[in-house]
């Protein structure tokens, strides 16, 4: 049973319904009934600075402070409404035109019911997050009223009343509350005129009964077109529904009709359709693969049709294509930019189009003759078709305008066209959008949204939000990759800088130790603790210290910086951290997941500083064995922060024998046992192109890319970080066995292994055993080859992509034996050593606080589904944060290498049957040689589109395609010169081999990203 309380008693008393009574089926079987009392109130305020009455009733923070009201006495008013106006949209004003609500200085003022806001919670939990960003924004002036809760504006649902009219009608009654409240608030104030209250909707039925009962009503297109700058904003808004039902009458079906969501349901659980998560092939976009758990191999999509209006990332249902439609994955790079170059944006009659045109078409059948192959590579796997669509992972899109697509003199025109937008992920198929802009925005980066994919159109719909800047522009550039890879990058809001310490950065530990910070904190500052880091860096997590005892062991200590004790649970700052999951590293920048002032100060264990800590101290004898560990809150002062090369400078400098040395010496001894014992238990040394580029210290600029150097001293912390992630999994683990939060990484299936495994096989003669982590790792360290120091590392970079990726999971969620992390050889790890910029850290800071009874554990940590709705988003979170990282470093080493010519070893990773891939260690770049790409410059047939084998890219030279053997031979053209001309010669490349290869940059005309070229010397 719920119930709310009044916050003054100067109110009339609560009113309370009859009671409602809810039958619930819990997962036993058992039938629990739910009984719910609603109580209304009357104390719940307007928020209106024009209302003095509501403004005594403000809610009183947790400093004491009576909360501001939010809507201003003088709000903007527009040509159809001039006195002034609060905005009350519903549930499709808010999902169509979220982009609107969010634009900088257009909306303003706006009242989210309660109704409204747990409607949008419901259809779109990304929406709903943007929406409450919004009510956090004090600029932006949006209150969300509690109709729901207050007396005068409650409604009840009538018999027969569906959900969604008993909803429209709460909208319509709170508009109507709101507009007699305010003019009974202003009534006593002289020439101080009422606001009108506009209901702003795009239902047309809704709109009819608002403007019948009297309400100020609009939709969203009337209501854009009275506001400044109107043809910009309503490039922002989506088609309504009644909109397309225009365009749907004149157009014919192109793709199947999605199954019923019973019908997808029912199929699922009798194991005859299967569900998964749709991904487009990098190198193929008429491609798509789905793992399911029925299958080993992942699940073949090919061609238009069978993907039907399935986006890469969307959850899907498939069905299995019978048996003599299975294919070989596709071994040819197909890029829709090259295909489909001169389609045309503004075909009003779609049914002019075809779901899959000629060019695609011939591209394809070149692929199905390819899978009667007997190579292993053009085996046929089992091939589906999408028959639904379960989840849609649209989203906020980056690109720019296809400038062939927008009509001659667009710029002095302002009529609407539709034009073609490019995403820069060539995964995402082009957007058709509809603009009065777009002469404006060629050029420009451009965010636009998904609005719908109907059957009738051969592309996606969506709608501008706004331009970044000018390609190549730092700042567009930067922002782009932050919003392909959902990057909270927003200042933080005052709410959450409230629930910094007022001292700010005077902030000190207490100097008594009898100060209640101090309670339960072990005093460890005269212990000679050191920090080891990247250059530069100033949000430092963790810091260790070693020394000898009296029995000959070792104490060794890892001491984390001590977040939880200023980001206390369920508070602004902490929903805040949550959100945003992590801090997200680029090479110009730090996006924080923490203000600035706990990150890079107050909790940032800087040297010569008293500093709150977390500690792990362990006993460790000879041998690193673990003698006894225990966990304290505690108080440190580091004795100095190195870099890692500093640190191994002042390790290996004989000369340095203080103590604080030593214990560096002792951790760099006891380390390099962990990691044996690590590494003869199965832990896997992989690889990872990894490149820093030097920038310039003021402006940033790139200056030159170098290869990271890993040091003895990136080992020495890295060990010591693994044992402390798993001494506190496992006490975690001990204290809340269904609630701890932990991190595993799956075994991968033996499938992953096999195409990596059958390449050393043909081309090495070597063994890749994939039984265990072990055998995985033991087999890795025979793949070396005399002739090829490299060898080694490629083939451990393309191990890599075999592997499942490592995720955050509640212990609940898995057996014990299924905690393991394959990659450490580990059966139990968690994430505990990074607290400042890991929000799954922080979380384990306060159950091994709670573990330890140092306090209690707070009820947000004893859910198991709100433990698993956090590790979902961390896990999105985190991988987001390392792609924006690795996107950031390839657009700088772009610009680094902007201008220049350069020729490097590179080394074969991939071949298909139009180009290969090559990996350039260098620059730790991968790239695309094309075939088309190797005939003479001056060759006017090569840019021809439409013909040769290309599938319509143009002209290719002559070459076999040995997919077998992972070959390709290519045939230069004869020379001209008449008789006297040189015969054809050829070129073959091969899997793993070491070619020369020319570098150079070239602006991309269908992305817009200057990209690497490279080319075959």
């Amino acid at each position: 049973m719920t119930s709310l309380k009044r916050s003054h008693a100067a109110t009339t008393s609560n009113t309370t319904l009859s009671s409602k009574t809810y039958i619930r089926t819990l997962k036993s079987g058992k039938v629990q009934k739910v009984v719910r009392e609603l109580y209304l109130r009357q104390d719940i305020p307007c928020s209106s600075q024009l209302c003095a009455t509501c403004i005594d009733l403000a809610p009183v923070s947790f400093n004491g402070k009576s909360a501001p009201a939010v809507l201003s006495a003088t709000p903007k008013g527009t040509k159809t409404v001039p006195q002034g106006h609060y905005l009350v949209p519903d549930t499709n004003a808010l999902l169509s035109a979220m982009d609107l609500f969010e634009a900088e200085g257009v909306l303003q003022d706006v009242i989210v019911l309660q109704t409204v806001l747990e409607e949008v919670r419901n259809r779109s939990l990304p929406l709903y997050h943007r929406l409450i960003s919004l009510t956090k924004n004090e600029d932006k002036r949006f209150y969300i009223f509690f109709n729901d809760f207050r007396l005068e504006s409650y409604i009840q649902r009538e018999a027969g009343e569906s959900i969604n009219d008993r909803n429209d009608r709460a909208v319509r009654k709170g508009c109507a509350w709101y507009q007699e409240h305010l003019q009974k608030a202003v009534k006593q104030q002289k020439s101080v005129r009422c606001p009108v209250v506009v209901m702003l909707s795009d239902d047309r039925e809704n709109l009819r009964k608002a403007k019948a009962e009297g309400i100020n009503a609009s939709n969203l297109h009337d209501y854009v077109s009275s506001l400044p700058d109107a043809d910009r904003l309503l490039d922002m808004v989506a088609a309504s529904r009644e909109q397309r039902a225009v365009r749907d009458d004149r157009a014919k079906n192109l793709y199947p009709e999605y199954a019923s969501t019973s019908a997808m349901m029912t199929g699922v659980k009798a194991g005859t359709l299967h569900q998964g998560i749709f991904n487009v092939s990098q190198y193929n976009y008429l491609e798509g693969t789905v793992h399911v758990p029925a299958f080993d191999r992942p699940l073949i999509i090919q061609g238009r049709e069978n993907s039907n209006r399935a986006v890469s990332g969307d959850v899907v249902v498939l069905e299995i294509l019978p048996r003599d439609q299975w294919k070989a994955p596709s071994s040819k790079v197909i890029e829709e930019d090259e295909v489909n170059k001169n389609d045309n944006a503004e075909i009003e009659d779609d049914s002019a189009e075809a779901v899959i045109t000629d060019r695609e078409r011939k591209a394809l059948v070149e692929e199905v003759k390819r899978a009667q192959g007997k190579s292993t590579e053009g085996k046929p796997q089992p091939t589906a078709k999408i028959v639904g669509v379960v989840k849609r992972n649209w989203r906020q899109y980056v690109g720019l305008i296809d400038k062939d697509s927008v009509k001659s003199g667009a710029k002095e025109s302002r009529a609407q066209q539709t034009v073609f937008l490019i995403p820069m992920d060539k995964r995402i198929p082009k957007i058709r959008v509809r603009t009065r802009q777009a002469g404006e925005l060629v050029g420009k980066r451009v965010l636009v949204t998904i609005d719908s994919w109907d059957r009738e159109s051969r592309y996606p719909v969506g709608h501008f939000v706004r331009s970044l800047g000018e390609l190549e522009s730092k700042g567009a550039e930067t922002e782009a990759l932050l919003l392909e890879f959902d990057v909270q990058y927003r200042p933080f809001p005052k709410t959450v800088l409230d629930c910094l310490p007022a001292e700010g950065h005077d902030w000190k530990v207490p100097a008594s130790t009898s100060d209640p910070g101090w309670r339960g904190r072990k005093d460890l500052r005269e212990l000679l603790v050191c920090s080891i880091d990247p250059p530069g860096c100033v949000d430092i997590d963790d810091a260790l210290h070693a020394r000898r005892l009296p029995n000959g062991n070792f104490e060794v200590g890892v001491h984390i910086a001590d977040v939880s004790h200023f980001v206390k649970p369920n508070n602004a700052m902490d929903k805040e951290a949550s959100l945003r999951g992590t801090t997200v590293y680029l090479v110009d920048k730090r996006i924080d997941m923490l203000p600035m002032l706990l990150g890079t100060n107050l909790c940032s264990l800087k040297p010569y500083v008293e500093r709150y800590a977390f500690s792990v101290l362990w006993e460790l004898d000879e041998n690193a064995d673990i003698v006894n560990a225990n966990f304290t809150k505690s108080v440190i002062r580091s004795r100095e922060a190195f870099s890692y090369e500093a640190a191994q400078i002042r390790i290996d400098d004989a000369s340095h024998q203080d103590d604080l040395t030593n214990g560096m010496r002792q951790l760099m001894m006891l380390s390099k046992k962990l990691r044996a014992k690590r590494m003869a238990a199965g832990a896997l040394n992989l690889a990872s192109p990894e490149v820093r580029v030097e920038t310039e210290s003021e402006t940033s600029d790139p200056m030159d890319v170098k290869t990271k150097q890993l040091l003895d001293t990136n080992q020495l912390v890295e060990e010591f970080m693994l044992l402390a992630n798993i001494s506190v999994a496992g006490k975690n683990y001990e204290a809340f066995p269904q609630t701890a939060l932990l991190r595993r990484h799956a075994t991968p299936p033996k499938t992953n292994f096999e195409e990596l495994a059958n390449q050393l096989k043909v081309k090495k003669g070597m063994e890749l055993r994939s039984d265990s982590s072990k055998a995985v790792a033991d087999s890795l360290d025979t793949c070396v080859d005399p002739q090829n120091p490299f060898f080694n590392t490629l083939v451990r970079i393309m191990a890599t992509r075999c592997m499942t990726s490592a995720e955050y999971f509640c212990a609940g969620q898995h057996a014990y034996p299924e905690f393991r992390h394959y990659g450490l050889a580990s059966e139990i790890y968690t994430h505990f050593t990074s607290p400042i910029r890991r929000y799954a850290d922080l979380e384990a800071h306060r159950q091994l606080a709670a573990a330890i009874e140092y306090e209690p554990l707070d009820a947000s940590l004893q859910s198991m589904g709100k433990l698993e709705a956090v590790c979902r988003n961390i896990n999105v979170r985190h991988r987001n944060a390392q792609m924006a990282g690795r996107a950031s470093v390839e657009y700088y080493v772009g610009q680094a290498l902007k201008g220049r010519v350069i020729d490097e070893d590179a080394f074969i990773m991939r071949i298909f049957s139009n180009g290969f891939v090559v990996f350039v260690p260098r620059f730790g770049i991968e790239g695309l040689i094309r075939l088309r790409d190797m005939l003479p410059d001056n060759d006017a047939t090569n840019k021809a589109v439409g013909g040769g084998n290309g599938g319509g890219v143009g002209r290719e030279p002559d070459s076999i395609f040995d997919a077998e053997n992972y070959s390709l031979e290519i045939f230069a053209a004869p020379a001209a010169g008449g008789a006297e001309a040189a015969p054809a010669t050829s070129r073959k490349v091969e899997l793993f081999g070491k070619v020369r290869v020319r570098i150079t940059d070239e602006a991309d005309e269908t992305s817009g990203k200057r990209r690497i070229k490279l080319k075959l010397v």
